[in-house]
């Protein structure tokens, strides 16, 4: 996933259009807190939003 994040992030950007760049912010050894942010604001357990973004 952080190799292509910045793309990622893009078209995740782009399909839920309410979602914040700090909702988006990927940080060395904080990607749990990244997930529980995008849990939040989805309303997606932490698999789904894993499937999500790996379709992207």
């Amino acid at each position: 996933m952080k190799g292509n994040w910045n793309a990622q992030k893009g078209k995740l950007r782009q399909k839920y259009a309410f979602l914040t760049e700090n909702d988006l912010m990927f940080e060395k050894g904080k990607q749990e807190e990244m997930y529980g942010r995008l849990q939040i604001k989805l309303g997606k357990t932490k698999e789904e939003l894993q499937n999500i973004i790996n379709d992207l």
